[in-house]
């Protein structure tokens, strides 16, 4: 057996396999740990986190560095008319130690500290994690805010964060006297940790080999950009002369991508899916100098996600304790919806789910654009059907609250139509063990992975979802999911909506509708497979395992 790479106090609570015995750091602004653990905001976050989860499930060398957000990203409530209300509280965490653990980073020519928490992985059963927080008595007002909420609104503050993260995690490392074999960047919020080593080693090539990238986001327009000017009288180029910056990361001009410039500076990276790698290959291949682009499919930890009763049926094919079990699980989703809505929802009715980041690629209100089409849904007698909505819009993307609460009063004198607030690990629980038909229906290419809809099929909820992400790795249309027909790529922005709305109706209507009530066997058999089919692939240990062979090797 293989000992951790990390000092002896901060040691992995378990031997690492030898097959794992590479050493890493794995860098992420956010990680969905536990619900008691409010730093996280979506998907970035919750594959993060069933990362670490598995990272430990299969003894890997790998320690997790992160920032603690005193406010968290926000709480999600009802204001007095019940639209959407944002919070800030701050956060107390009894689970973290103090390392003792103290330094500086420049930020803005100007000294700030850092103090270093830490995370035993026997907390939660994860990988050994640390937490970095300027919100100390050492630090003046403004530098204290730095750490105060993930994804600050205000851009210099946005780039003081990631030079804690990059070039304090960087630290970090330095004050626990290790350097790991691999630096993991999980988006390129964490790229100041680059220039650092730069800085120590003196040599690019030295960079390059512990640096490896993960990319998240299949368009170039929404990769990070600031000015370059800026970035370095922030002091992120952790004080290299300007042309030292210019010649290992190849930017010219006034604007500095912090993606091209993470692909430059790595070995090797990856897309989170199939599709994902495809897309970004083809989106970077007009620049020089980048590293190869691979792929590994984001998954999700099964044993942190999966009901343990429904599995248990699913892995003995005993149909009617699967449908029982079911009915129990919407039962406990449905006494959420009585109490935060007054609304009562029927556990023997067909219910489709619509929860995750709200963003407008990801088309939330879609099924609600043509309202007679809506209305009929909800009116139907025969074939009766109830929807829920949830998820956190960034708390200042005043076009995301606006459809959120759009849909808040949209569905209001609809008994089986509402919103939920309150999304975080654990009502993203409670809506998958409870939903029939798990909705996701972003535009197609835009979705690099989409992950909520695996913990969805692990939970006995059949996926309905345009062909994007992760379902073209996993779906078999009619056999473990129903796929909304793709469009036309030439099609106008609102020709595609149109296409993708009508799409899902006729999915809803001329198949879902008719299996789920006239031939309930049918719908068992489509929910047993993609239960059985959802795993082991898209179980976050293959994924933990993929990224030691495929990435960090």
């Amino acid at each position: 057996m293989s000992s951790s790479f990390l000092p002896a106090r901060f040691a992995h609570h378990y031997e690492i396999n030898p097959e794992y015995a590479k050493s890493v750091a794995y860098f992420s602004s956010e990680f969905a740990i536990d619900q008691s653990f409010k730093i996280y905001s979506g998907g970035l976050g919750f594959l993060a986190g069933s990362h670490m989860r598995s990272a430990a499930d299969l003894r890997q060398n790998l320690c997790g560095i992160g920032i603690y957000w005193t406010y968290g990203y926000y709480n999600q409530s009802r204001g007095e008319d019940r639209d959407l209300a944002v919070q800030f509280r701050k956060k107390e965490y009894a689970f973290l130690q103090d390392t003792g653990i103290r330094f500086t980073v420049s930020v803005h020519k100007h000294p700030v500290w850092v103090k270093a928490l830490y995370l035993p992985g026997d907390v939660f059963d994860t990988v050994p994690m640390f937490f970095l927080t300027t919100d100390i008595e050492e630090n003046d007002p403004l530098s204290r805010a730095i750490t105060h909420r993930l994804y600050d609104q205000d851009p210099l503050r946005r780039i003081a964060q990631y030079i804690v993260l990059g070039a304090g995690g960087a630290r970090l490392l330095d004050e626990l006297g290790v350097d790991p074999d691999v630096w993991h960047l999980n988006e390129a919020h964490g790229l100041a940790a680059a220039f650092h080593l730069f800085r120590k080693h003196g040599s690019l090539d030295e960079v390059r080999k512990r640096m490896v990238f993960t990319t998240h986001t299949p368009e170039e327009a929404g990769n990070e950009r600031h000015d370059f000017s800026l970035l370095n009288d922030f002091s992120f180029f952790c004080d290299l002369p300007e042309e030292d910056v210019r010649r290992i990361t190849g930017i010219e001009g006034f604007e500095f991508n912090h993606s091209l410039a993470a692909l430059r500076l790595s070995h090797i990276a990856n897309g989170v899916s199939k599709l994902h790698g495809e897309v970004a290959r083809r989106m970077w291949s007009g620049h020089q100098g980048i590293c190869e682009i691979t792929h590994v499919t984001n998954a999700q930890n099964k044993k942190y996600w999966a009901d343990r009763k429904l599995d248990a049926a699913r892995a003995s094919g005993d149909l009617e304790a699967l449908c029982e079990r079911k009915r129990e699980l919407k039962s406990r989703l449905f006494r959420i919806v009585a109490d935060q809505t007054g609304k009562i929802f029927k556990p023997h009715v067909l219910t489709i789910v619509w929860a995750r980041r709200f963003a407008a690629y990801k088309r939330p209100d879609l099924i609600t654009r043509d309202f007679e089409k809506f209305r009929a849904m909800l009116h139907c007698k025969e074939r009766p059907v109830q929807v829920i909505w949830a998820g956190k819009p960034y708390p200042f993307d005043y076009a995301a609250i606006d459809i959120f609460n759009h849909l808040i009063h949209l569905t209001r004198e609809h008994p089986n139509a509402t919103v939920l607030t309150g999304y975080e690990l654990e009502l993203s629980r409670y809506l998958k063990n409870g939903a029939d038909v798990w909705l996701n229906n972003p535009i197609v290419t835009r979705e690099a992975s989409g992950t909520s809809g695996m913990t969805a099929a692990m939970n006995a909820a059949v996926n309905l979802s345009t062909y994007d992400g992760w379902v073209c790795e996993f779906a078999r249309d009619g056999e473990n999911s129903f796929i909304i027909p793709e469009a036309d790529p030439s099609l106008s922005p609102e020709e595609r909506d149109r296409h993708d709305l009508d799409g899902f109706y006729n999915v809803l209507n001329q198949r879902v509708l008719p299996m789920y009530y006239d031939h309930p066997q049918e719908w068992s058999r489509v929910v047993l497979n993609s239960m059985n089919e959802v795993v082991p692939f898209f179980d976050s240990d293959r994924m933990a395992d993929e990224y030691y062979r495929k990435i960090y090797a």
